[in-house]
């Protein structure tokens, strides 16, 4: 008999992946989420399912909470299924030339012009003859450099930076956050207060300058791109739209994941620029 949270797979359908029980079997039958399928019904009469333990029994999408409420539905796709529908506007998956034209080549333009402009010596340098608003006006010529923040939202942080002491508080944290030896967390948290300071606290402008200057550990959020590719994967984000370190930390944690089921998937993401364009590219109407 199986329990909720018990660990299966199917020994018909290895390509399911690993499944969890989602409430006790009852009359034979039981509900499992299967990571690459969805939400099955199975009639135990007829299939022997293998009970998984230990080691074998951990997967990143069924050790979130909620993933009962987040598996149900329509909006399940699965990741073979994402990677189909890219590979369809896209044949050469990364290496397409199509896909770096669309989606990649700016997204490295604007790195290299992060490192030209502001990269730990030089944004030191400034620092230290306290040439805020160089530092400020570098800053905003990245951000300029991609259409990855909205435009409301470009004009907020360029309005919030209006004032000397405004240059000098997003200077000095921007810093912090970058090249700071502190834990990444207290710089964030150095950043974010920041951002609200100068009412500039939106999540796109929160993870640009770490995801443009660190493409190969740090993620791009922009919330809605994010949430239904953390919804498609039935990973919990935890989001919320103030800024905050768990829906950071978990972003950072669905990227992870997100970016080792590609490879096993083929695909090879170069970084995190090609798992943040994968996911635009499989949110609804993206595809055509």
């Amino acid at each position: 008999m199986f329990i909720k949270g018990d660990c299966v797979k199917h020994p018909n359908a290895p390509d399911w992946g690993i499944g969890k029980v989602l409430e006790n079997a009852l009359d034979d039958k039981v509900k499992i989420f299967f990571v690459n399928v969805g939400e099955k019904l199975l009639n135990l009469k007829h299939v022997n399912l293998i009970k998984l333990e230990g080691v074998d029994a951990i997967h990143p999408i069924l050790d979130n909470p909620g993933l009962a409420d987040r598996g149900k539905g329509k909006k399940f796709k699965s990741l073979p299924q994402a990677k189909a529908e890219f590979l369809a506007v896209y044949p050469d998956g990364f290496e397409d030339g199509g896909y770096c034209n669309d989606e990649r080549s700016y997204k490295i333009e604007a790195h290299k012009l992060m490192l030209k402009l502001l990269d730990e010596v030089t944004f030191k340098q400034l620092l230290e003859v306290a040439d805020f608003k160089e530092i400020c006006k570098r800053a905003l010529q990245v951000v300029n450099k991609t259409n990855l923040i909205f435009p409301n939202e470009k004009m907020a942080l360029k309005d919030g930076l209006a004032t000397e002491k405004a240059e000098k508080l997003f200077a000095e944290s921007l810093y912090s956050l970058l090249y700071g030896k502190n834990d990444l967390r207290e710089r964030f948290k150095v950043f974010s207060d920041c951002l609200y300071e100068i009412n500039a606290a939106k999540w796109t402008t929160m993870s640009y300058f770490l995801f443009i200057t660190y493409p190969s550990d740090h993620m791009f959020l922009k919330p809605t791109v994010t949430q239904n590719s953390a919804d498609l994967c039935a990973f919990e984000l935890n989001y919320r739209s103030e800024l905050n370190w768990l829906t950071y930390k978990c972003l950072l944690e669905f990227s992870a994941y997100l970016n080792s089921a590609l490879v096993e998937l083929e695909l090879e993401p170069r970084d995190m620029i090609d798992v943040q364009s994968f996911m635009w590219c499989i949110a609804p109407n993206q595809l055509k």
